[in-house]
C-alpha cells in the first residue's frame, strides 16, 4: 500500500507505542493527525521526543475520547484509523476502574461509531495481551479464552468486544491487533522494563514486585511495524491478532539479563506495593506469533538482547525524564 498523501489518524498519539507509529507513518509520506488528550499544560507526551522534522509534518488534535464531537472532529475525512488511545495502567485500574472502563469502554465505542458514519477503509483496533489473563496453555493463540484479571483487562476485553460487533452488525472495517509486553525508548516508568533500568542505572538498590511471573516482550518498532502490516494486509477485517516474539522470559531473568548489560548487581528488594493481588496476577503470557505471519506478513525482527541494548542506551540518555524513586502507576 503507498501511504503517500493518505490522511491517517493515531489515537493516543502521545504515547509510547503510538509516538514510534507516527514516525514511521511519516516517514511513509502520510499525513498523520495525531488525537492527544487536553491538558493544560500543552503535554504532547512522547510526541515531543520525536525530530522536529517529523512533529511539524504532524496536525495535532487535543480532546477526550470521551467527547463524541472531539472524536467526530478527529476521525472526518481519514482513510486509516489506528486506535491506540486508552488508559493502560493496571495499578490505575485498581484505584480508578470506573474511568478506566469509561475512557477505554466509550472511548472506543466512539471512535467506532464515528469510523461508521464516515466510511473509514480501516480501523486497526489495540487490545493487550493482558485479555487472555494467566496462560491456560503456551504458546496463547488467538483462540485463548479470555479473563478478566484487573479493570483494565475487563475494560480492553469490553473495548474489544464493541470492536467485534460493529465488524459484525455494521461492517466496520476492523482488525484487532494484541500486542504483548512492548518495551524500547520513550516507554514510562510504569513498565517494568524501564523501571529496572532507571533504578539499576541509579542506584544500589532496584525495587520491584513479583520475580515468577514471564512476559514475551517485543521491541516498540517491531510493534509499531504491526500496525503498518494490519493496515495494510488484505482478507483480516473482524480479525484478532497477536504480536509477540514466540517467546518467554521470567522477571527474575529479565533483571539478571539487565544487569549484565549494564553491568551492575544492585541488590533485588521485594516492594509490596508492586505486588499485583493474588487472583489479579497474571503468571505467565508467551504469545502464538503463527497468525500474525500468515495472515499481515508480520514477525519480530529485534533480538531481546538487541532491544534491551538500544533501551539502556535511550534511558542513558534521557535520565532526566525518569524518577527512579518514584513508583510509577
Amino acid at each position: 500500500m503507498n501511504w503517500s498523501d493518505k490522511q491517517v489518524l493515531v489515537t493516543g498519539a502521545g504515547g509510547f507505542i503510538a509516538s514510534h507509529l507516527v514516525e514511521h507513518l511519516v516517514s511513509e509520506g502520510a499525513r498523520v493527525r495525531a488525537f492527544v488528550r487536553y491538558n493544560s499544560r500543552n503535554d504532547m507526551g512522547m510526541l515531543r521526543m520525536v525530530s522536529p522534522d517529523v512533529f511539524h509534518q504532524i496536525e495535532i488534535m487535543s480532546g477526550d475520547l470521551r467527547d463524541v464531537e472531539a472524536v467526530r472532529s478527529a476521525v472526518r475525512g481519514v482513510d486509516t484509523v489506528f486506535h491506540l488511545g486508552a488508559l493502560i495502567a493496571i495499578p490505575y485500574s485498581y484505584v480508578n476502574p470506573r474511568e478506566v472502563i469509561d475512557v477505554n469502554v466509550m472511548g472506543t465505542l466512539n471512535v467506532l461509531m464515528a469510523a461508521r458514519d464516515f466510511g473509514v477503509r480501516r480501523v486497526v483496533h489495540t487490545s493487550t495481551s493482558e485479555v487472555y489473563g494467566t496462560a491456560q496453555y503456551v504458546p496463547i493463540d488467538e483462540k485463548h479464552p479470555l479473563q478478566g484479571q484487573s479493570p483494565y483487562s475487563a475494560s480492553k476485553i469490553g473495548a474489544d468486544k464493541i470492536a467485534e460487533s460493529f465488524y459484525r452488525s455494521f461492517e466496520v472495517p476492523v482488525v484487532v491487533l494484541r500486542p504483548f509486553n512492548t518495551y524500547g525508548p520513550r516507554q514510562s516508568a510504569r513498565a517494568v522494563i524501564p523501571t529496572i533500568i532507571t533504578q539499576a542505572l541509579t542506584r544500589d538498590e532496584v525495587k520491584l514486585g513479583s520475580l515468577d511471573p514471564s512476559r514475551d516482550f517485543t521491541f516498540v518498532k517491531d510493534t509499531a511495524n504491526g500496525f503498518i502490516c494490519a493496515a495494510e494486509a488484505e482478507n483480516v477485517l473482524g480479525q484478532e491478532i497477536n504480536l509477540g516474539n514466540d517467546n518467554t522470559i521470567s522477571i527474575g531473568d529479565l533483571v539478571d539479563k539487565i544487569f549484565r548489560i549494564i553491568g551492575k548487581t544492585p541488590k533485588v528488594i521485594t516492594d509490596p506495593q508492586r505486588i499485583r493481588p493474588d487472583k489479579s496476577e497474571v503468571m505467565k503470557l508467551w504469545a502464538s506469533n503463527q497468525k500474525a505471519e500468515e495472515m499481515i506478513g508480520w514477525e519480530p525482527r529485534t533480538s531481546l538482547e538487541e532491544g534491551l541494548r538500544l533501551t539502556i542506551d535511550w534511558i542513558s540518555s534521557h535520565l532526566d525524564l525518569y524518577r527512579p524513586d518514584q513508583y510509577t502507576v
